[in-house]
């Protein structure tokens, strides 16, 4: 299996398992009128670099996560708190070992609704090998 999906296949599970009371989505956004909160296993992209017997490299992951209300900050942020302790805790997976080298996350106000909303995003850097 390609590293970026065994990836993404493990973070799918492992988030579905952590939140089974909170809608996890991939491949593309929910449909409107979806229950708040919710999390969205967006884009990702692989780099690789190449020796002579094995692949290597990177693959990077966004994980967005959205709330219905502005209030919900800490709510937000406990989510996201989980889900990088989903992504600390990953050493390996069944074709590949695993690193998490960064974590980037951002939580900001959304005005791309009706209603404003709070939305958190985790862009994360794994190293495989």
């Amino acid at each position: 299996m390609d590293p970026q999906q065994e990836l993404f296949s493990y973070l799918l599970v492992a988030l579905k398992e952590k939140y089974p009371d909170i809608g996890i989505y991939d491949s593309f956004l929910p449909p409107e009128g979806t229950p708040y909160p919710f999390i969205y296993l967006a884009d990702s992209h692989q780099t690789d670099d190449r020796n002579k017997t094995v692949a290597f490299g990177n693959v990077f992951q966004t994980i967005h996560v959205w709330h219905n209300s502005p209030r919900q900050r800490g709510t937000v942020s406990g989510i996201l708190l989980g889900i990088k302790d989903i992504c600390y805790k990953l050493q390996s997976t069944k074709n590949f070992g695993w690193n998490l080298r960064n974590m980037d996350q951002r939580i900001l106000a959304d005005t791309t609704t009706k209603q404003p909303l709070i939305h958190g995003v985790l862009e994360l850097e794994f190293k495989f090998n």
